[in-house]
């Protein structure tokens, strides 16, 4: 989901500047347009906080405007071609609250670090760092009955090693119920991606190539399965209608259960393998 915020952007008037033969010979909308380097963020401060914004010009904006993507938390700012970056800088700043206001209602991010709890397939992990174990990840139960998601080597490696498994996790389990309910229904799978796609969970392409998120992972043994069986009916059905409907229904006898728990609870999984804070403590 993405939150947004528009002002009215101030119109600039140009007037070309012809320096040679080659100037005239260029395009006059990539003459207007053309501009030096400029940075892709910008860095602005409310409440003796420091709040980091990606910057980028579109074509068709007629004002500048701001989001967040709730995924990545992740601030926006968008300008028309021919805004300067001082009026963008102050349009942020001037709106700081919101940006703060707007990023404090997420859910806290989870970084994968040592202590953290995670779900795996819906159930707490806390990860524990095994430096001195041999090893990667592996999963145990402690003696209280605890469940653990342990990582052997050096600190610095925990997160990207606790991300390669979900990841392989989430691959074997995605690949296992997709070919089961495409072999259920006849049809043929050409291959299947996992990523980290913050816009939708999963996809088939008309070529018969599926994609899934890998945080599915993260949820209910249902919930992946639902969006397996929805995925593979595509292969059939590449659309949303009734006789898609009725496929699924048949694959999937819980897809309003799971259809349920990702409007309620999906956005939650996006917090998982973020940095602990947006933000930073300015220097005043």
């Amino acid at each position: 989901m993405e939150e947004g915020l528009c002002a009215a952007a101030v119109m600039a008037i140009f007037r070309p500047i012809i320096r040679s033969d080659w100037t005239l010979s260029m395009p006059l909308r990539a003459l207007l347009y053309r501009r030096p380097t400029e940075p892709q963020s910008i860095n602005i401060a409310f409440d003796k906080r420091i709040y980091l914004v990606r910057v980028r010009r579109h074509r068709q904006a007629r004002r500048y405007t701001l989001r967040i993507q709730s995924a990545t938390r992740e601030v926006i700012l968008t300008m028309p071609p021919r805004g300067s970056l001082n009026e963008a800088k102050e349009f942020a700043q001037k709106h700081g609250g919101w940006i703060a206001a707007r990023l404090g209602r997420l859910p806290e991010a989870a970084p994968f670090a040592h202590g953290v709890v995670v779900p795996l397939r819906g159930a707490p992990h806390r990860i524990v760092h095994r430096r001195n174990e041999r090893g990667t990840v592996w999963t145990e139960t402690s003696t209280r009955g605890e469940k653990l998601l342990c990582v052997a080597g050096d600190t610095p490696h925990v997160n990207r090693r606790v991300s390669t498994f979900l990841k392989q996790e989430a691959r074997r389990d995605l690949e296992a119920a997709s070919r089961r309910y495409a072999e259920e229904i006849g049809a043929k799978i050409k291959r299947i991606t996992v990523r980290d796609q913050s816009s939708r969970w999963g996809s088939c392409s008309t070529t018969g190539v599926l994609s899934y998120s890998w945080r599915l992972i993260l949820a209910p043994p249902f919930v992946l399965e639902y969006l397996a069986a929805h995925e593979a009916a595509h292969l059939i059905e590449m659309n949303h209608s009734r006789r898609f409907w009725r496929l699924l229904a048949r694959l999937s006898p819980n897809m309003k259960r799971g259809k349920v728990w990702l409007d309620v609870h999906g956005t939650d999984l996006h917090r998982y393998g973020l940095p602990s804070t947006g933000s930073k403590p300015s220097s005043f």
